[in-house]
């Protein structure tokens, strides 16, 4: 076993792992301070309370306090569900708030963008903004804490999806902008931040994949077999099955390809057997020979 080398790796990954989550709380406290705070929106967590105490008492920073929130949940989650959260985790969560105040310092909080009344452009840049830094601080394995935490409590006593109790965790944050701020528009742009951040976390954290999975049932599969493996250069795997209706045995075709070549499959099939039978789905990651190894992933995320 090559000790130095395995040690090297570990190192690399630790710094990889770090550096995204400094660029990750960047990149989320500047979605905040200049998309989300200065409209007074409230997209749940800790730091949607901090914009809506910050509306009240002014004097309170939105990122302290959040980090003031983030401290006492992190200590009561690690109690309840065990140290999932570790040092990365805490140290994320002190950077976010550091910038965010910081930044507001610099920038400013009224309308640093000039964007005046378009709540609905604040809103989807600051989904898109902080989708992209939470995403990126998610990659290194840590997590946001907040509503993170009590959605993860809530979820040991409830066993209801973590993803559902998030989203009522948040809820519940945004319905309090609604009762303080007495305006029907902030709780309806502050769901519009909240759907859309949670999709930019998923293609931050997967990317964007334009691969397409077919299966293929045909009887002339050794035809289709030969142009898959000839004029796409792409591989597959047979699986053994039996027709439902008719119970003979049937080879069905299963492989990857992109979807410029889906439009080239289609066309051939349709050639080769017009009858056969195709279901084509979208892939959120292909991990393998011909696609990103497996061992490239770990390594980044």
């Amino acid at each position: 076993m090559n000790t130095p080398h395995l040690f090297q790796n570990k190192l690399s990954r630790k710094f990889i792992d770090y550096l995204l989550i400094v660029i990750g709380a960047f990149i989320l406290a500047a979605g905040y301070v200049l998309f989300i705070n200065p409209y007074l929106i409230v997209p749940g967590g800790v730091y949607g309370i901090g914009i809506v105490v910050h509306y009240l008492i002014p004097q309170i920073p939105v990122g302290l306090f959040g980090l003031a929130m983030n401290i006492p949940l992190t200590l009561i989650g690690i109690r309840i569900i065990g140290p999932k959260f570790g040092f990365k985790t805490i140290f994320g969560m002190i950077l976010a708030s550091v910038f965010m105040d910081t930044l507001t310092f610099f920038v400013g909080e009224n309308d640093p963008l000039f964007l005046g009344n378009d709540l609905l452009l604040s809103s989807i840049f600051g989904g898109i903004v902080i989708g992209f830094g939470l995403g990126l601080i998610f990659k290194s394995r840590a997590t946001s804490g907040g509503t993170d935490i009590v959605a993860m409590i809530l979820e040991k006593y409830t066993k209801m999806p973590i993803g559902q109790l998030l989203m009522m965790v948040d809820s519940v944050v945004v319905l309090i902008g609604l009762v303080v701020f007495k305006d029907w528009k902030i709780p309806l742009y502050s769901w519009i931040v909240i759907f859309i951040t949670g999709k930019v976390i998923d293609v931050t954290i997967a990317g964007i994949n334009y691969h397409k999975a077919v299966f293929i049932v045909s009887e002339k599969h050794e035809l289709i077999r030969l142009f898959i493996i000839n004029n796409l250069d792409r591989g597959g795997t047979y699986f053994k099955s039996e027709g439902m209706f008719s119970g003979q045995p049937k080879n069905v075709i299963f492989t990857v390809i992109s979807r410029r070549e889906l439009g080239t499959l289609q066309t051939m099939i349709h050639q080769i057997d017009p009858k056969a039978f195709l279901t084509v789905m979208d892939t959120s990651e292909i991990l393998g020979e011909g696609f990103k190894s497996l061992e490239e992933k770990t390594k980044v995320t």
